[in-house]
């Protein structure tokens, strides 16, 4: 069976809910609060778990009791954890608000995440069998991923870069990124022309220049593949809860896809739905679909 390898964060998020989020000085009452497991990382490599396919977790947590929370998960989860380490200090955390209209806004505080070394990376990339995917984020040293990235270039494995928490991304990096999969925010952050009312065109002149495959996903209005040709992916039609990781949920599953040999706009399709899925409920993981639910949306597909 192939494998995926996510190089990236691993956080306990701690979620608090309100209708509305506090201005400077203001104090709010809030209708609920939970902590749950995240990092953009981890997200993914859950999501890629469950859709059914050899997941690997490269990465840090501390030596606290949310690094001990984050192993455990990790194993009920399925993730292989051989390459995640456990280093000295405080794991990463996330307190993210989310109000009434299911938007969030997240402070990533790194911890452990910051102690993820390049002889790591590259010694998991070398030694994981059937490896055929590597996905990065921006919640690790960039250099990091930039490491991993080469290892996987040298091999032939495919990589995908999902460009947040949004950064300049370096041309070292960007030269061995096989997929760039930023959300619409983040495609406005890399490109002067975001307003164009071509988006299309803009997205694919973009992506032309760079010479890289590139997804950007735009919420409701659904996915835009630029890989060559212009593809458009619908997103699925629902009223959204709390969207806090779905796009690690589409990105862990796209890369699932082309891990399994589907097309982009095949494995794009199926990220949208499982993304779709996701938004209606609470929280990060604890949102996205069970293995049972993932298996009958590849059935359905």
């Amino acid at each position: 069976m192939a494998s995926i390898a996510v190089v990236g964060s691993t956080n306990i998020d701690m979620v608090a809910y309100s209708d509305v989020i506090p201005d400077r000085g203001e104090t709010v009452t809030g209708k609920d609060f939970a902590i749950g497991f995240g990092g953009k990382g981890a997200n993914q490599a859950v999501i890629a778990a469950r859709m059914g396919t050899n997941t690997y977790m490269v990465g840090a947590v501390g030596e606290d009791v949310f690094g001990e929370s984050a192993i455990k998960n990790f194993v009920d989860q399925g993730v292989n954890i051989e390459h995640l380490a456990k280093v000295s200090g405080s794991s990463g955390v996330a307190p993210i608000w989310v109000d009434g209209g299911g938007d969030n806004r997240i402070i990533v505080v790194p911890g452990a995440n910051a102690k993820v070394t390049i002889t790591q990376v590259e010694n998991a990339i070398k030694s994981i069998p059937d490896l055929k995917v590597v996905i990065g984020q921006f919640e690790i040293p960039v250099e990091v991923t930039t490491a991993a990235f080469s290892a996987a270039r040298q091999m032939g494995i495919t990589t995908i870069l999902n460009p947040a928490p949004y950064r300049e991304i370096p041309v070292e990096l960007l030269a061995v990124t096989d997929w760039l999969i930023p959300n619409n925010h983040e495609f406005q952050d890399l490109h002067p022309a975001h307003l164009d009312p071509n988006l299309d065109g803009v997205i694919a002149d973009f992506a032309a220049v760079q010479k890289i495959n590139l997804v950007v996903t735009l919420g409701e209005d659904g996915v835009v593949i630029a890989d060559g040709a212009i593809t458009k992916i619908a997103a699925q039609k629902v009223k959204p809860l709390d969207t806090t990781g779905a796009g690690d949920c589409f990105v862990g599953t796209f890369a699932f896809g082309l891990a399994s040999g589907m097309s982009a706009a095949k494995a794009a399709e199926l990220g949208c739905r499982t993304a779709g899925l996701s938004v209606t409920r609470l929280g990060a993981q604890s949102s996205y679909p069970s293995t049972a639910e993932a298996s009958q949306i590849l059935t359905d597909l």
